[in-house]
């Protein structure tokens, strides 16, 4: 009765052990995802207008994974109207959209040289 005892303690220290081995491998594919996941919201596009009165940017871009948007040219609000200063029409660029309260939003701008 002793070994059987001695049996189910082990057996319980090994699936402790295992389950925080699996728990641990997967925060860090969580963690690893989401850093991916900034890389790949980056989009490469156009600047075809810039609207700082209403604080707009119309961009000709390519696919936006992180929307699962197909190639377009589109009008987007923009999150900080200063960015507007950095572009101008025919700039390309690399930027991050999301969908904010139900409107596409330039969240990041960046010019490419």
């Amino acid at each position: 009765m002793k070994t059987i005892a001695q049996i189910s303690i082990a057996l319980a220290v090994g699936l402790t052990s295992a389950s925080l081995t699996f728990a641990n491998d997967a925060h860090h594919h969580a963690t690893d995802a989401r850093s991916s996941e900034s890389v790949a919201a980056m989009s490469e596009g156009v600047v075809r207008k810039v609207d700082k009165e209403n604080g707009e940017i119309t961009i000709r871009h390519g696919e936006l994974k992180n929307l699962g948007m197909q190639p377009m040219t589109m009008v987007f609000r923009i999150k900080d109207v200063a960015m507007l200063d950095l572009a101008k029409v025919g700039d390309k660029i690399s930027f991050v959209a999301e969908n904010s309260g139900g409107q596409l939003t330039v969240t990041q701008l960046e010019i490419q040289k």
